[in-house]
């Protein structure tokens, strides 16, 4: 029934493939040289041909299938060894998943695949000319997949992206770079729901759509952090009223900024440089690029993430201020409620805050100067609009490229702090948990390092003399240090945390708090 056999088929070796390498592949992950053909093991039963075409379509032009549904295996054969080689290299450190299940890649000790069995191959083979007329620029494709039984999903052209371990900054612009490799993007739209960065983004053509999902489902944009994760949505045409940061229109330039939001001017300004990625140029055939970047002059073996050109993104938006500047202007603040202090917990939520002035003549202005750029950026993207102390506050970008300590004498009135040299800086240590549990701000608090002889009772307490209203409460069932707390609004939440992070129940045990992705 699934259109394809098992018999065996000719390539470079008469040998039947699957038994011959699975007795080689046994114990050695990469038992065979380099070869353009590769096997691929453990494919779930419901996954079709194009899906596994998809997995080689970044690294370069697929030249033949063979699925062998019964064994959940396939050999794919690529048009070169450079891009059979640079395919094996990316998914040896992330392994690709076909229906939420892994599946392995390793080089077939065939070097070339003939498949003789042509009714039996007709499907695969429709698929394949299918996606390489993607890659070389022709999108009249859709009937040629759909013979390949079913392999295009009734689905539209909007998909849903959500983005998880939201470390480094994702922008409306880097999100556009990405998806537009795989057609004209339309539209987009973000926002944060569940506690989780999401987007809705339209593809002019579903079939656009379907390619970007198969290619990029999974994938990081930057290593071991913000990982995609992208279905279909039920839409089938995005509303956007607003050109700006958090949404786009790329086919009406006319739409105003709306109410409260930055202005889109000129370029993107460059916190991701800093980062551990190179950004290269896509010089292939038209209408399909790679989507996956390639670090010059790494060990093959260490492969980049998803990679963004800062030269991409040009003409759309400038955040205002210096590129790649660390201090932000945050302004709108309560200057009855807000203290160095509490600026420096509530900002070190996402980035270690070096240095917090409130301007002396305007209460309500303040200075906070993060470890580098990306952290500055990471702060604007979740506290921007957030209400604090009756208030919504603004963050952005300051003119300013650090801030001045006041000199001896000077009155200043405590209002400029340092805090280089905190021990309460979240990211110092480069392998710390908590760049994976970064998180918007929200409801629901996760609370760790509590001592044993502190009670449910207790921890109520604590959060409800601080003006808190307690709407939930559980301890962590493997883990009695840790537990989640759920308040009445986001915004009771932001001052408990910076009330009580840091804590002291005695004994030099000192409470922690973050914001929680989970709710009780």
């Amino acid at each position: 029934s699934s259109g394809v056999s098992n018999r065996p088929f000719t390539m470079s070796n008469s040998t039947p493939a699957t038994d011959n390498e699975k007795k080689k592949g046994k114990g050695n992950r990469w038992p065979y040289s380099p070869s353009r053909v590769l096997h691929i093991r453990h494919i779930p039963s419901g996954v079709t041909g194009a899906e596994v075409v998809s997995l080689g379509l970044p690294f370069g032009k697929v030249t033949n299938l063979l699925m062998l549904r019964g064994k959940g295996q396939a050999f794919l054969e690529m048009a070169s060894i450079d891009a059979a080689v640079s395919m094996v290299n990316y998914y040896t450190p992330v392994t690709p998943h076909l229906h939420n299940q892994p599946v392995y890649i390793q080089y077939s000790n065939y070097k070339e695949l003939k498949t003789d069995n042509q009714h039996n191959q007709a499907r695969p083979q429709v698929a394949l000319q299918g996606v390489n007329a993607v890659q070389h620029g022709n999108l009249g494709i859709t009937s040629a997949l759909a013979a390949e039984g079913g392999v295009l999903p009734s689905h539209g052209s909007v998909l849903r992206i959500v983005v998880e371990n939201v470390y480094y900054p994702v922008t409306l612009d880097i999100l556009y770079q990405i998806f537009s490799k795989f057609g004209f993007v339309m539209k987009i739209v973000m926002f944060h729901k569940n506690n989780q960065f999401q987007a809705l983004l339209q593809y002019a053509d579903a079939m656009n759509a379907y390619y970007a999902k198969m290619s990029l489902d999974g994938h990081s944009i930057y290593t071991g952090c913000c990982t995609l994760h992208i279905d279909f949505s039920k839409l089938t045409n995005l509303t956007v009223k607003y050109n700006n940061d958090k949404s786009r229109d790329f086919t009406r330039v006319d739409l105003p900024f709306g109410d409260g939001q930055r202005t889109v001017e000129t370029s993107l300004s460059t916190p991701f440089a800093t980062q551990n990625a190179v950004f290269p140029s896509y010089t292939g055939p038209p209408g399909f690029a790679p989507a996956l970047g390639f670090p010059q002059g790494t060990d093959p073996g260490a492969l980049g993430p998803l990679m963004v050109t800062s030269s991409a993104a040009a003409g759309h938006m400038t955040i205002p201020g210096v590129p790649g500047n660390s201090v932000l202007l945050v302004s709108n603040l309560n200057p009855e409620a807000i203290t160095p202090y509490g600026l420096f917990i509530l900002f070190g939520v996402y980035g270690d805050v070096h240095r917090v002035k409130i301007l002396f003549k305007k209460r309500g202005i303040a200075l906070v100067q993060m470890a580098d750029s990306t952290q500055a950026q990471l702060a604007i993207n979740y506290l921007n609009g957030q209400r604090l102390y009756g208030r919504v506050m603004h963050a952005t970008l300051s003119k300013y490229q650090t801030i001045q300590l006041p000199r001896e004498g000077q009155e200043d009135k405590g209002l400029t702090k340092d805090y280089s040299n905190s021990p309460l800086h979240r990211f110092r240590n480069p392998c710390s948990k908590n760049f994976q549990n970064i998180f918007p701000p929200s409801a629901t608090l996760h609370l760790s390092n509590i001592p044993p002889s502190v009670t449910v009772d207790d921890l109520k307490n604590l959060f409800t003399s601080k003006g808190s209203t307690v709407k939930g409460f559980k301890f962590f069932q493997k883990d009695c240090k840790m537990a989640l707390i759920q308040l009445g609004s986001v915004e009771e939440a932001v001052h408990a945390l910076i009330e009580l992070h840091n804590h002291d129940f005695g004994e030099n045990q000192h409470l922690r708090v973050s914001f929680s992705k989970s709710s009780i």
